[in-house]
């Protein structure tokens, strides 16, 4: 049964008039009329008496009918409209966005804030890197963009630098470089320390960053690929380890002791996405994550 012709008929039984239910439904009065008469001719009755409108017993036992039918017609298209919205907005690619450590420190909830703030519509997926995870991350595509540290030395790869920090060692609150956490230490003092093995996977350039251009040569007999790992090695007294001045605010765990290397070079803190990357929310994360940089990174060296 053609549903238009329902729906005419029931816009004239509520209308009461054949002109008013053509104009009601944006269709020409003989097109009603016609709806009308082809019903009829289907259900094999008449429906309606003409001049004035009224019903006849058949037309009566059909109206309730007529209106299930739309009514039920109606719903389906609602839900498969929902159904369409739902799709719409599965189909909204995550913004996935990898943090090594605490990342740049304060920069990157401020990033992910701006973004969020800018993008709501776009969900925000965030994934921790391990040591190993510099380069493999984006070229993997398991993330869009990458707050790492120091910058990955590879063609795939395209960094923007968002903080330039001091070094630091981590080290037990027993070990005799403790009490220089206030005046710090060479990298001659640090030469001796255990400090924690790497996968062989690790990128070289992390490995120099790590052991200051393997200055610091004595390794400890444990391994870690993340802060954490690290931190238990330091508490423990198992381990030692480096990383930037912001490393101490975001790990203060109690027997670490953060030491000042005064004459390692500055190391940068990064920002890094895929050298061919073509997806526009990329492009936006990297603005606004560049314009918090150069508005906030000064404090976050301090």
């Amino acid at each position: 049964m053609d549903l238009r012709l329902l729906s005419s008929f029931l816009a004239v039984v509520e209308e009461g008039h054949f002109g008013r239910a053509a104009a009601r439904l944006f269709l020409s009065p003989p097109a009603v009329t016609q709806h009308v008469r082809r019903l009829e001719s289907e259900v094999g009755a008449r429906l309606l008496h003409r001049n004035p409108v009224s019903l006849t017993p058949a037309g009566a036992r059909l109206v309730g009918h007529a209106r299930t039918l739309l009514a039920v017609a109606n719903a389906a298209m609602d839900d498969m409209a929902e159904l369409a919205q739902e799709r719409e907005a599965a189909a909204v690619r995550p913004l996935r966005v990898g943090i090594m450590g605490h990342g740049s420190a304060e920069l990157t909830p401020a990033a992910l804030s701006a973004y969020r703030r800018a993008r709501p519509e776009v969900p925000v997926e965030l994934r921790q890197l391990d040591f190993t995870e510099h380069v493999t991350a984006l070229v993997e595509d398991s993330v869009d963009v990458a707050f790492v540290r120091p910058p990955p030395e590879d063609e795939r790869i395209t960094t923007d630098v968002l903080t330039t920090e001091q070094r630091i060692v981590a080290v037990h609150e027993s070990s005799p470089l403790a009490d220089a956490r206030d005046l710090g230490v060479r990298v001659a003092d640090v030469a001796d320390l255990p400090f924690f093995r790497i996968p062989p996977h690790t990128p070289r350039h992390f490995a120099d960053y790590l052991y200051f251009n393997d200055e610091a040569q004595r390794r400890s007999r444990d391994y870690a690929l993340t802060p954490q790992e690290v931190l238990t090695g330091v508490v423990t007294g198992r381990a030692a380890g480096s990383g930037l001045k912001s490393f101490a605010r975001y790990y203060g765990w109690p027997g670490a002791v953060f030491v000042p290397v005064l004459d390692a070079p500055w190391e940068n803190s990064c920002l890094a996405i895929r050298a061919d990357e073509v997806n526009p929310e990329v492009r936006i994360f990297r603005a606004l994550t560049i314009a918090l940089a150069q508005e906030l990174g000064p404090f976050v060296a301090r």
